[in-house]
């Protein structure tokens, strides 16, 4: 199979076995790092929602980072980005399955705040700024392309940006009397949980979150190049197994991580988690484009991918109107701006499947 670990030439059934197991354990350890998560935000001090931005996102980001470079350096751009592009569309449609398991309220009615507002504006700024530079197209500049120097740029500002707007308030949603009661019952309940359980060293919960991360990076590296296999056994493109087939494999991690942390009635670090995973896609971009020698990596994509980029825009958009508007209306368990990202998301995969 060699070191890039090539499943295109076994046979339907093992990969789909190795696919199961690999599936298996992702889903495991991305329970496990969003509880570890969470612990470690109780005993550092450090705000949910900036461990779900930084440390969560980067840690379930990682099947996405082997996935990008090891297809940019085996020549595979469309898929290298694509994978990224899709993962991020996947991944906030996510949100809308963790909106229908917490059920009772909309979920950007109980997790509004200032800094997951941010966080979704950058999203949309990012996403639109790609998709500008996939069309006018790029020009080399030290190594890489212009737009996507300015693409890291822009991403280490966000993060700047939103890690300085931890502890202000220039911004506080207002709530009804039962969402404010609702609220106290989930922060007793939380209290209750951490008063229960026994206290772990920083330094523990450190050795505990690099063992998932490392368990995440190896089943979710295995678990994308199986799905990327079966994918092309089926005959579809490239483009669409890497926004689609191969994102979803990627995205596990997210989707455990994230019904974890809804379940620990953490939804500011359940939403941080993917809002802070698809800025780290977006600013993965520039290390594809460093991976692959063969010129500006904006150049080699095309309608797929521009496309791809504005859904992941609209369906933050949807969701930045349902934090700004904060009305408590639910359909199916879920807020209604949840119920509309699904449906976009569908609406897009038709799209892209067409364009494919």
């Amino acid at each position: 199979m060699g070191i890039l670990l090539d499943f295109q030439g076994q046979p339907l059934w093992l990969n789909a076995s190795v696919f199961a197991v690999a599936a298996v354990i992702v889903w495991i350890a991305g329970t496990r790092v969003a509880h570890y998560a969470d612990a470690l935000a109780t005993a550092t001090g450090v705000g949910h929602a900036a461990v779900g931005l930084v440390l969560l996102a980067g840690i379930t980001s990682l099947p996405e980072v082997a996935v990008s470079l090891s297809s940019a350096v085996t020549d595979s751009p469309s898929l290298a980005v694509n994978n990224l592009l899709g993962s991020i569309a996947l991944q906030i449609a996510l949100l809308a399955v963790a909106d229908a398991v917490f059920g009772k309220d909309a979920l950007t009615v109980v997790a509004g705040s200032s800094v997951v507002l941010l966080q979704v504006v950058m999203n949309i700024l990012l996403l639109t700024l790609l998709a500008v530079a996939l069309m006018v197209g790029d020009v080399a500049f030290l190594g890489a392309g212009a737009w996507s120097w300015s693409l890291l740029g822009l991403y280490v500002f966000a993060i700047w940006k939103i890690s300085h707007s931890q502890d202000r308030h220039a911004w506080v949603a207002n709530m009804s009397e039962g969402q404010r009661r609702r609220r106290e019952e989930r922060r007793k309940w939380r209290d209750q949980q951490a008063s229960a359980s026994a206290e772990e060293s920083v330094k523990s919960l450190t050795w505990k979150l690099a063992l998932g991360g490392l368990a995440i990076l190896v089943a979710g590296y295995v678990l994308s190049r199986t799905g990327d296999a079966l994918a092309r056994q089926t005959g579809l493109g490239q483009s669409f197994v890497g926004a689609v087939l191969v994102a979803i494999s990627t995205s596990l991690p997210e989707l455990s991580s994230v019904l974890a942390a809804v379940k620990l009635r953490r939804l500011e670090m359940a939403i941080s988690d993917i809002f802070g995973t698809n800025l780290f896609n977006v600013g993965l971009v520039f290390v594809v484009d460093i991976a692959w020698r063969g010129g500006p990596v904006i150049n080699e994509l095309g309608r797929f991918s521009q496309f791809a980029s504005l859904l992941g825009a609209l369906l933050a958009a949807i969701y930045m109107g349902g934090l700004i508007e904060r009305q408590d209306r639910t359909v199916l368990r879920m807020g209604t701006d949840s119920a509309a990202v699904l449906v976009a998301y569908v609406a897009g995969l038709y799209f892209l499947y067409q364009l494919r």
